[in-house]
C-alpha cells in the first residue's frame, strides 16, 4: 500500500477533482501537479494516445514546456506503457534500451514511473513522473500513482461520456468557449512551426487580453463577465480563417495562430483589424457596455523559430500595449449608448 502520507494526499485529491466536476482539462493540471508533491517528482505529465502519436496534454515541473508535444508510436515508453497496459518503471534513462534516450535528455530526466490511463477498460494514456535523479522512486510511489491514475481514468470515462472522441474534445478545448485551450494552442504553434521549416510557411502569433474585465465583474456581476469573454471569443473567431488557430489561454487571456500570412503588413493589418472589432460595445440584456483588448504580435521567422520565444515576444509586446492602455478611461464599463 501506499504510505499513510500518500494516501491522505490521494483522498485531497479526489475532493478537490470532486469540486472540478467533469472538467477533463482542470483535472489533468491538477493531477501533474499534485503528483510533484505526492512522490517527491521533479516532473509530471499526462500524455493521450491521438492516432499513432502520444501527445502530452498535461505537464509540470520539468515537463510543463513539453505541453503540446507529439512522439510518435514506438518511440517512447509511454507508448509501450499504452500498448501493453501495464505499468512501467524506467530507474535509468542512460541505461533503459526501452526508452527515447534523447527525449530524456531534452527533458533532463533520468527516471520515471509510466502508469496506463483507462477509458472503457482500454488504455489510453499514461500518467507519468519524472525524476532528474536515477533511480529516484520506489514501490510505495508505484503503488500511490496506480491509485491516483484510477481517479484520472474515471474523471475521462464519465466526461467523455462514453465517447472516445468528445474525451479528446474535452481535453483539447475550453469548456466555457469552444476554443482551443492552452495546451492545444501549444501544439498548434509546434505544428507551426514544424511546417516552416519545411516550406518556410510565415506566421503571426497573437496575444489577446482583455482590459478591464475584472471591473466588468465587480462593477456588473460575473454574467456580464461571461458574457463579454463568450463574445470576445466570437469576435475572434470571426477574425480567423480555416486553417488559423483561436485559444482561450485561461481567464481573460486569448491566443492566435495565423498562418500563413503575408509579412509584416499582414500581421499588422490582422493585429489592428482584431482590436478595432473587439472594441465594439457589448450589448447584453438590454444594455451597452464598453470592450477593449491589448494585442501583442510576433512574428515567424523574424522573431523566433521557437515556441517559447514566439509566445514571449507577443507576451512582451502585449503588455506594453496594455501599460499604454493604462490610465486612459477605464475600459469595460456601461458606454454612452447605454
Amino acid at each position: 500500500m501506499p504510505s499513510k502520507e500518500q494516501l491522505l494526499d490521494i483522498i485531497a485529491i479526489q475532493a478537490e477533482i470532486a469540486r472540478l466536476g467533469l472538467d477533463l482539462t482542470a483535472t489533468m493540471a491538477l493531477v501533474v501537479e499534485r503528483t510533484l508533491g505526492l512522490i517527491e517528482a521533479d516532473g509530471a505529465a499526462i500524455e493521450l494516445a491521438d492516432g499513432e502519436e502520444m501527445v502530452y496534454r498535461a505537464g509540470a515541473g520539468i515537463a510543463a514546456s513539453q505541453l503540446g508535444l507529439r512522439l510518435k508510436v514506438g518511440e517512447s515508453l509511454s507508448c509501450l506503457c499504452v500498448r501493453s497496459g501495464e505499468i512501467l518503471h524506467c530507474r535509468d534513462s542512460e541505461s533503459d534500451p526501452r526508452v527515447d534516450r534523447d527525449a530524456c535528455r531534452a527533458v533532463g530526466l533520468r527516471s520515471m514511473i509510466v502508469v496506463p490511463l483507462r477509458h472503457e477498460g482500454e488504455a489510453v494514456g499514461v500518467l507519468k513522473a519524472m525524476s532528474r535523479q536515477p533511480d529516484k522512486f520506489r514501490d510505495v510511489d508505484v503503488r500511490a500513482l496506480r491509485l491516483l491514475s484510477e481517479v484520472v481514468g474515471a474523471v475521462m470515462y464519465f466526461a467523455a461520456k462514453y465517447n472516445v472522441d468528445e474525451l479528446f474534445y474535452k481535453a483539447t478545448h475550453d469548456a466555457m468557449t469552444g476554443l482551443a485551450n492552452r495546451a492545444f494552442y501549444i501544439e498548434r504553434l509546434r505544428n507551426t512551426l514544424a511546417l516552416h521549416r519545411r516550406d518556410k510557411r510565415p506566421a503571426s502569433v497573437l496575444m489577446i487580453d482583455m482590459d478591464g474585465l475584472k471591473h466588468l465583474n465587480d462593477s456588473y456581476g460575473h454574467r456580464v463577465g461571461d458574457a463579454a469573454i463568450m463574445e470576445v471569443a466570437r469576435r475572434l473567431t470571426a477574425c480567423a480563417r480555416e486553417s488559423d488557430t483561436v485559444a482561450r489561454l485561461g481567464g481573460d487571456e486569448f491566443g492566435m495562430i495565423f498562418s500563413p500570412v503575408d509579412l509584416p503588413e499582414g500581421g499588422e493589418m490582422l493585429m489592428h483589424r482584431i482590436e478595432d472589432e473587439i472594441a465594439r460595445p457589448l450589448q447584453f440584456e438590454g444594455r451597452s457596455y464598453a470592450l477593449s483588448a491589448s494585442v501583442g504580435k510576433a512574428e515567424l521567422p523574424a522573431d523566433g523559430l521557437d515556441v517559447d520565444s514566439l509566445l514571449e515576444t507577443a507576451d512582451r509586446r502585449m503588455y506594453r500595449v496594455k501599460r499604454q492602455h493604462h490610465g486612459e478611461t477605464r475600459p469595460g464599463g456601461l458606454s454612452s449608448c447605454a
